[in-house]
């Protein structure tokens, strides 16, 4: 491969690491007084719950690009609704600083998505697949 085609081939990969990586520092919230460790690890399992369906969606990412993209980018889609409806409605955010939560956490995926949609055609325009 040449330095386009690996640019275009690592880029939605790195985004996707980064961003499950941004993510699972949330479960972090577990660990506090009052528990004991055992509590303390179960409940930190338990919030890498969307770490762990995130990383399942980049390992069937980095096989299928084309329909791992279509599920990064339907799963961002949805996320950010989620995200922005628990932000402005349950937690009474501000429109603008629940749009913006939404954006941060939400969007990389959204991006990654069609990042490995590009990389697919890039590889299919090609003649590699």
């Amino acid at each position: 491969m040449n330095n386009s085609k690996d640019f275009y081939f690592w880029l939605p990969r790195v985004i996707c690491i980064a961003a499950i990586l941004f993510v699972s520092m949330f479960a972090l919230d577990s660990f506090g007084p009052g528990l004991t460790i055992w509590q303390q690890i179960g409940g930190f399992l338990i919030h890498l719950i969307p770490s762990y369906v995130l990383i399942a969606l980049l390992l069937v990412a980095w096989k299928w690009e084309y329909v791992g993209g279509i599920l990064y980018i339907v799963l961002g889609l949805m996320f950010s609704v989620f995200i922005f409806n628990i932000n402005f409605v349950r937690n009474q955010f501000s429109f603008g600083q629940s749009l913006f939560n939404a954006a941060i956490i939400a969007f990389p995926f959204v991006i990654a998505g069609f990042l490995f949609i590009v990389s697919y055609k890039r590889k299919k325009k090609a003649g590699q697949q």
